[in-house]
């Protein structure tokens, strides 16, 4: 009595040839992908048919079973008339500030708080106690002044910084 033998055969699509392999390679070749394809189906980007599955080899932007216009990433580069490549993520605005542009705003904030400091000297301690959460009369309590004055100072101070520094009010 001949004993059946399992054979798991893998197809290769650049040889066009089929290729035995042992039963673990197999079982990981396919489930691998059986993922990719399934992933690029969900997102509408492969359509290949039940009974082609076996001709997956994951090398979609060459694949005849790929929906076109769809396959677009950030890397995915194409070609000009020149010969030049570029991809999407050549294109794309760098989102983090320039150095320079970083120094240039920490300089006007220093301008900002000196200035600050100048109309209300108590401007630091005034903005620690509002973000202990402390109410404007316990403020002006705690800073030896009527809450009306507290409160006249600090709307003088904002129209002043408003005209001096327009562009951050």
């Amino acid at each position: 009595m001949q004993k059946k033998v399992n054979l798991y055969r893998i197809y290769l699509k650049t040889t066009r040839k089929w290729v035995e392999v042992p039963e673990c390679y197999y079982k990981d070749h396919t489930r691998y992908y059986d993922a990719l394809r399934k992933r690029r189906q969900s997102h509408g980007q492969c359509v290949c048919s039940k009974n082609k599955f076996w001709l997956c080899d994951g090398d979609c932007y060459n694949c005849e079973f790929r929906r076109a216009g769809d396959m677009l990433s950030l890397d995915y580069t194409t070609e000009n008339e020149e010969g030049d490549t570029r991809s999407l993520l050549d294109a794309l605005e760098d989102p983090t500030p320039s150095f320079e542009s970083v120094i240039c705003d920490q300089a006007e904030l220093d301008q900002l708080f000196a200035r600050l400091n100048e109309l209300i000297p108590e401007a630091v301690q005034i903005g620690q106690l509002r973000q202990d959460g402390m109410s404007d009369e316990a403020i002006a309590k705690f800073i030896g002044i009527p809450r009306t004055t507290f409160l006249s100072r600090l709307k003088k101070a904002k129209e002043l910084l408003q005209c001096e520094y327009p562009d951050l009010f």
